[in-house]
């Protein structure tokens, strides 16, 4: 549970992420942010030591406290642009002083454990949590299953050159999907075969027809809040799934990287069809924690394990000691629960925004999908119409979104559909970024089309 004074410094924080503070800035007064914020002069004087310790602000005799002079310190963007491209986690809603703590503990209790090698697969004691931890998610694996892996993409990037038990070489994946797998795919040269993703899913019976004819050794898909469309299976279509890749002998990796902003109780991960090993269950924290702290986890079948760890040991050894212990202690204490159950309220609130402005203000000739958990959604263009015309259109009104044309294999491509996210964006702006979206694409139409 935070401080007073901690909550004061994340609003400190929040007004600097979106402009309203800049560097060399006076904070307000310390009787003014009292009675504004209604907390007692003691606790907004310890909020402003703290970052006076942190060198974040410094104080003038007589004249009040200042911020820092840094452009590290204010937004990367100006606080009369609205981003809908930046798609990483609410910086303000992050925990870092609770996860300085658990680093500090980590330190301690696992500084032995840094003078040495660890064991590729994770610290044993992190999976242990990561068991526990993965029940509530509907997922059931022994510890000695589970992988500690340096961000999900390292766990993807490492499956796809690894041979499989079922001797087979091409590999099935939504399109559109995010850059990093369809680098991971390209790099290497490998077969791809996508199928389409839709405001409705994908095609089940085409599904069917690709596992049947080719030779598939994994089917690749992100089962919830999916990058970039935002879809989220049902559970008939996960079970389906899984059905079909009994049937014709094909592996997949379900990539279930925000599956804790779930808000809906009965969904269930495919994993929960087939623990067995024939869905191999990835996830990220990235998303909901920290991004710098690069950690991921993988739930593999017995039959990979010994691959995996060959090729986990060639690519980096082992995952950072550090970051695990403190992964470990923050899972343990509780923490990560009540940090998940307040995300889960933003974002649902961010999407149900996100989706009305959509209904509202979008014209007829564009349609979208997603916005059910504010991270990612897509809008279709009218076909004539190149995602990057838009874009450029839109910078110019201080409005920024991403041109998906890269999330697609070069055979599938399509140059009509932009990415959103509003995962960084506050809530009253955007119904105005949407509004400014569906005017942009309007005037193009008027006068391109």
């Amino acid at each position: 549970m935070r401080n007073k004074y901690e909550e004061i410094m994340e609003e400190i924080q929040s007004r600097i992420d979106d402009g309203r503070l800049q560097p060399g800035d006076k904070l307000p007064s310390v009787r003014n942010f009292a009675k504004e914020l209604n907390y007692s002069i003691n606790t907004i004087l310890k909020a402003y030591n703290e970052l006076e310790k942190a060198h974040r602000i410094y104080s003038v005799p007589k004249s009040g406290y200042f911020l820092v002079g840094s452009d590290q310190l204010s937004s990367k963007t100006p606080p009369t642009t609205i981003d809908f491209s930046s798609a990483g986690p609410d910086k303000s809603k992050m925990p870092y002083r609770d996860y300085q703590h658990c680093m500090n503990q980590a330190i301690e209790i696992y500084r032995e454990e840094m003078f040495q090698y660890s064991e590729p697969l994770g610290l044993p004691s992190l999976r242990h949590q990561l068991s526990k931890q993965l029940q509530d998610l509907q997922v059931f694996a022994p510890p000695e299953r589970i992988c500690v892996v340096s961000g999900s993409q390292q766990a993807l990037d490492l499956l796809v050159s690894l041979p499989f038990p079922n001797r087979k070489e091409e590999i099935c994946l939504e399109q559109p999907t995010h850059f990093s797998f369809i680098d991971s795919i390209t790099s290497r040269g490998l077969n791809a075969i996508g199928i389409e993703m839709t405001q409705n899913g994908i095609d089940l019976d085409y599904l069917e027809k690709i596992f049947k004819e080719r030779s598939i050794k994994f089917f690749y898909t992100v089962s919830r809040f999916q990058n970039p469309t935002g879809y989220s299976y049902s559970n008939y279509e996960k079970k389906r799934m899984v059905e079909l890749a009994q049937k014709y002998d094909v592996y997949i990796i379900e990539d279930d990287y925000m599956g804790d902003l779930d808000t809906n109780k009965k969904a269930d991960p495919m994993f929960a069809n087939d623990p067995s090993g024939r869905v191999i269950y990835t996830k990220s924290f990235s998303k909901v924690l920290l991004p710098g702290l690069r950690l991921g986890m993988a739930v593999l079948p017995e039959a990979l394990l010994k691959d995996f760890m060959k090729a986990k040991f060639a690519a980096d050894v082992h995952t950072p000691v550090l970051t695990q212990g403190a992964l470990e202690i923050y899972l343990n204490s509780g923490m990560y629960k009540a940090h998940i159950q307040k995300l889960r309220r933003q974002y649902k609130k961010k999407g149900t925004i996100l989706k009305n402005a959509f209904l509202e203000y979008l014209p007829a000739e564009a349609s979208f999908t997603g916005g059910n958990s504010g991270f990612y959604s897509t809008i279709e263009l009218p076909k004539r119409m190149k995602a990057t015309q838009l874009v450029n259109h839109l910078k110019k009104k201080n409005v920024l979104v991403q041109d998906a044309t890269n999330m697609y294999l070069p055979v599938y491509r399509k140059e009509n559909r932009i990415r959103l996210s509003v995962s960084q964006v506050e809530d009253w702006k955007i119904p105005i970024g949407v509004k400014k979206i569906g005017e942009g694409i309007q005037k193009l139409i008027n006068t391109y089309y």
